[in-house]
């Protein structure tokens, strides 16, 4: 049995339907691409509207759980940190309150950098949307991909490292001493960050290395009436700057934060007490469920595209 086109027409005649059939198609994917790219647009303005700083923000509790270690709340406006109080009882420093300066809020690192994400994936759909004359098939697929790039990082942002290893970062980046009022005192770390969706704070206290230790501590520790703190960073040098990288600073155009000039007083220190404290952030989570919807669409459509463009995606 055999089959026939009829009328019968010749293979060359054959390749230019096949190839006016192909433009068809191609045609009918960008303007379907485009009317999803309407949809990712509105989708990406919500997930920014859950980091505009809109008062009066989200009001979250900072407390240890089973004892008062610490013990307070903070105010997330946007991007930021504006107000928060915070009681510590930690066993190495005398006991006393943090309060965020209403003048010096705190900026999240992530968190800006997912508002940055966010706005330039905006700004490629609003370029593309307008473009004059319609983009080509090629120019819809680099500026998806683009786009599922920073859609990944802040999704990734989001749900912060999963190494069972400490953050580095805290060394340089803690928050410094001008954002309290009264100032923070110089042998307290304050280091934010995210993980799943949550604010997490580290406070370390922190020891001169080269600090003498008094003797009644020694003869304490050799006779066993006096206990060290462990966790996993009590017996390492570490290299710390109070002063900060400039990343909890408000971003102050070409001429950069207050850091910008600031003397070097690095100096090595010990952790004599580390404590961790997390809280959910119902914007954020809601912010986390939104970016993986998008991507996962975007994702079926740079596949669909893909496919009728006969190419094969990077990612």
């Amino acid at each position: 049995m055999t089959l026939e086109v009829w009328p019968h027409i010749s293979p060359e005649e054959l390749q230019i339907k096949a190839a006016e059939s192909l433009d068809r198609e191609l045609e009918w994917i960008v303007q379907e691409t485009m009317t999803l790219c309407h949809e990712l647009k509105h989708g990406i303005e919500d997930c920014y509207a859950l980091l505009a700083p809109i008062e009066p923000g989200s009001t979250l509790v900072m407390s240890t759980h089973r004892n008062e270690k610490v013990k307070g709340t903070i105010t997330r406006v946007g991007t930021r940190l504006v107000k928060g109080t915070l009681s510590l009882q930690l066993r190495t420093l005398p006991p006393q309150q943090l309060t965020i300066s209403a003048l010096e809020p705190i900026h999240i690192p992530p968190l800006d950098a997912i508002f940055t994400n966010l706005t330039q994936s905006i700004d490629l759909l609003g370029l593309l949307l307008d473009s004059k004359p319609a983009p080509t098939a090629d120019n819809i697929a680099s500026a998806l991909a683009a786009l599922a790039e920073c859609l990944a990082e802040s999704a990734g942002l989001l749900k912060g490292s999963t190494s069972s290893e400490p953050d580095p970062a805290w060394q340089t980046a803690s928050c410094p001493a001008h954002h309290f009022s009264p100032a923070m005192p110089p042998n307290l770390s304050f280091f934010t960050t995210l993980q799943e969706s949550s604010i997490v704070l580290w406070l370390r206290a922190l020891e001169p290395a080269d600090a003498p230790v008094h003797f009644g501590v020694k003869l304490g520790l050799a006779i066993g009436t006096v206990r060290r703190l462990e966790h996993d960073e009590m017996d390492t040098v570490f290299r710390y700057d109070p002063d900060g990288d400039g990343s909890c600073e408000p971003k102050r155009g070409l001429g950069g934060s207050r850091t910008s000039g600031k003397r070097d007083r690095e100096e090595n220190v010990f952790v004599r007490e580390k404590v961790r404290i997390e809280s959910a952030d119902p914007s954020l989570i809601s912010l986390y469920s939104k970016l993986g919807f998008l991507s996962h669409m975007l994702g079926q459509a740079r596949y669909n595209l893909a496919a009728v463009m006969g190419v094969e995606l990077d990612s």
